[in-house]
C-alpha cells in the first residue's frame, strides 16, 4: 500500500523548503516515512489536546502555532517511535476542536480514522502539486498545502468560524486539522477536510468544473486513467445536464450560491466544484478487499444530500443497510443517478500575482474565459454555468397534463350543460305555472277592488319579464363558461335560484 515517493515529489509536496542548516546524513523521507510521521503527529496532537480544558473560542486561539520536537528515541513528552527525528506544528488547536465537535467528531473517532490503518496515497489530476491521502473508511482527506495557502487558512479561519455558526450545512470544504511536519529537512503542511467522493460507491464520471473555458478540458493523459477526471468542456459534450426534482434543485442551488457569496467576502476565486456521478442502472463493481464495517460517512454534514438541506435541524443516522452513501438522486435522461458533489481548492486569493495572472492571459484570450478573475466575476460566472448547464429542473409533463386537464373541463361543461338546459326548461314551466295558479287564488278573490287587479296583473307581467331575461342571461353565462360544474355545485345554483325567484314573486 505504501508507495515510494521521490525526493522531488517530497519537495513538492506542500511546498516544501529546504532548511538552512541540514546536516550531510540526513535523508529525505520517504512515503512510508512521511505518511507515518502525519499519523503519529496528528495522534499526539490531539492526545496533547485533551488535557486542556473545554472553553469558548477566543480571537488569539486563531493564530496560535504550537510546535514540539519528537525524537525518535522519545522525551518526556512525546513517545519513541522508529521515524526520523521531525518536528511537528500545530495551528490553531483550540479553534479547529470546535470545528471538529461542531460535526460531531470525537477525538477517539478522529485518531480511529486517521491513525488506526495506513493512508492510502491519491493521484492529484489537477494543475497544482499538492498530495492527497485518504483514510481507510472514507471519512478523511489529507491535502498537502503550499505555505502561502496554510497562512491564507489560518487568516480565514475567524471568518470561517462565524460561517459555520451561521449555517454548518454548506457544500465548502470542512476543516478539521491544520499540520506541519518538517522532517529531514523536507517541510510538508497538510490539512484535514472532509472526504467528497466515497470510494464505497463506483464513480462512473468525475468531474472538476469552474465555469470558464479556456483550456477546460482534460488533457490525453488524464484521458487515459482507469477513472479520469473531465473539466468544463468535457461535461459539455458529455452529459446535456444533470436534472433534480425542483425541490432538490432550489435547495442545492441556494446553498451554492450562498457558498459562492461568502467566498466572494473573503476575495476568493479560482475554486471548483468538484462532481461525481454514480450509475445506479449499471451493475455494481466489487468494493475490494478493505474492511468495511463503516459503510457511510458518519459525520455530520459530510454527505452531498445533507449538506444540501438546510431545512432540516438534524440529519437523520444513515442506515446500515443504506446503498446511496448520502448521494443526491438526479435523472439523465433515461439513467437514474446519483450525485456526490462538494466545492474544492478555496485558497486561492486574488492577490497581486493572480491579477498579473489574469492581465496578462487576458491579453491572449478572452479575459472572460479564463478561470483566474476577480471574485465578484468568478462568482456569477460559476453560479449561472451550474444553475444552467450542469443542474436543471426536472419539470413534469405539462402538456400532456395541461390536455387532459382541458378535455375533462370540456366533457363536463358539454355534460353540465346538457343536463342543466331541460332541467331549467322544467324549472320554469313549473314557475309559470305556480305563478298562474297564485294568480288565480289571490288576485282573483277580492272583488272590492278589481281595479287593482288589472295594475298587479301588469306588475307581475313585467317581473315575469325581468324574471325570464334574468334566466337567458344566465343560460348564456353558463354556455360561455369554461368551468365544469358538478352536481353538487348545480343543485347549490338550481335551489339558489328558486328561492330567489319565490322571493321575487
Amino acid at each position: 500500500m505504501c508507495v515510494q515517493m521521490s525526493t522531488a515529489n517530497v519537495n513538492r509536496a506542500g511546498g516544501g523548503t529546504k532548511t538552512a542548516k541540514v546536516s550531510k546524513d540526513h535523508k529525505k523521507p520517504t512515503a512510508a516515512i512521511l505518511k507515518g510521521a502525519i499519523q503519529l503527529g496528528i495522534s499526539y496532537a490531539v492526545g496533547n489536546l485533551s488535557s486542556k480544558p473545554d472553553r469558548d473560542v477566543l480571537m488569539q486561539d486563531f493564530s496560535v502555532v504550537e510546535s514540539v520536537l519528537l525524537p525518535s528515541e522519545g522525551s518526556n513528552m512525546t513517545p519513541a517511535h522508529h521515524f526520523p527525528d521531525f518536528r511537528l506544528k500545530t495551528y490553531a488547536p483550540l479553534a479547529f476542536r470546535y470545528f471538529r465537535e461542531l460535526f460531531g467528531i470525537k477525538p477517539d473517532d478522529y485518531l480511529y480514522s486517521i491513525c488506526n490503518e495506513p493512508l492510502i496515497e491519491l493521484t492529484n489530476p489537477g494543475a497544482s502539486s499538492s498530495w492527497f491521502y485518504l483514510t481507510s473508511d472514507d471519512e478523511f482527506i489529507i491535502k498537502t498545502v503550499q505555505h502561502k495557502e496554510a497562512e491564507f487558512l489560518q487568516k480565514l479561519l475567524p471568518g470561517y468560524y462565524m460561517n459555520l455558526n451561521q449555517n454548518p450545512r454548506t457544500l465548502l470544504p470542512k476543516f478539521y486539522g491544520l499540520y506541519c511536519i518538517q522532517c529531514g529537512g523536507s517541510t510538508v503542511r497538510m490539512v484535514v477536510m472532509n472526504n467528497v467522493l466515497p470510494r464505497a460507491m463506483k464513480m462512473h464520471y468525475k468531474y472538476d468544473l469552474k465555469g470558464s473555458s479556456h483550456k477546460r478540458r482534460a488533457s490525453r493523459k488524464e484521458r487515459l486513467k482507469d477513472s479520469p477526471t473531465f473539466k468544463d468542456l468535457d461535461f459539455q459534450e458529455m452529459h446535456e445536464g444533470l436534472h433534480f426534482d425542483p425541490d432538490t434543485y432550489n435547495a442545492l442551488m441556494k446553498t451554492l450560491q450562498r457558498d459562492c457569496r461568502v467566498l466572494e467576502s473573503f476575495k476568493i476565486m479560482d475554486y471548483s466544484l468538484l462532481l461525481g456521478v454514480h450509475v445506479l442502472d449499471r451493475k455494481p463493481v466489487s468494493r475490494g478487499s478493505r474492511s468495511d464495517s463503516r459503510r457511510g460517512q458518519k459525520v455530520l454534514y459530510s454527505t452531498a444530500l445533507e449538506s444540501i438541506q438546510g431545512n432540516l435541524k438534524d440529519p437523520e443516522p444513515v442506515a446500515e443497510d443504506d446503498d446511496t452513501l448520502g448521494g443526491i438522486p438526479a435523472k439523465h435522461k433515461d439513467e437514474n443517478l446519483l450525485i456526490f458533489l462538494g466545492i474544492i481548492d478555496i485558497l486561492q486569493s486574488y492577490r497581486f500575482i493572480k491579477k498579473v495572472e489574469h492581465s496578462w492571459k487576458a491579453l491572449v484570450h478572452d479575459g472572460d474565459t479564463v478561470s483566474v478573475h476577480r471574485p465578484s466575476f468568478y462568482a456569477d460566472r460559476y453560479l449561472k454555468f451550474m444553475g444552467s448547464t450542469v443542474f436543471k429542473k426536472l419539470h413534469p409533463l405539462r402538456g400532456a397534463s395541461s390536455r387532459r386537464k382541458r378535455s375533462s373541463l370540456n366533457a363536463a361543461k358539454s355534460a353540465s350543460q346538457e343536463f342543466l338546459s331541460p332541467q331549467k326548461e322544467e324549472k320554469r314551466q313549473e314557475k309559470k305555472a305556480q305563478s298562474c295558479d297564485n294568480l288565480d287564488g289571490n288576485f282573483y278573490s277580492s272583488s272590492k277592488q278589481p281595479d287593482l287587479l288589472q295594475r298587479a296583473v301588469v306588475s307581475f307581467e313585467s317581473r315575469r319579464d325581468r324574471v325570464e331575461d334574468l334566466e337567458n342571461s344566465e343560460e348564456r353565462r353558463a354556455s360561455s363558461s369554461t368551468i365544469a360544474l358538478d352536481d353538487q355545485l348545480l343543485t347549490r345554483s338550481t335551489s339558489q335560484s328558486d328561492s330567489e325567484l319565490d322571493v321575487y314573486l
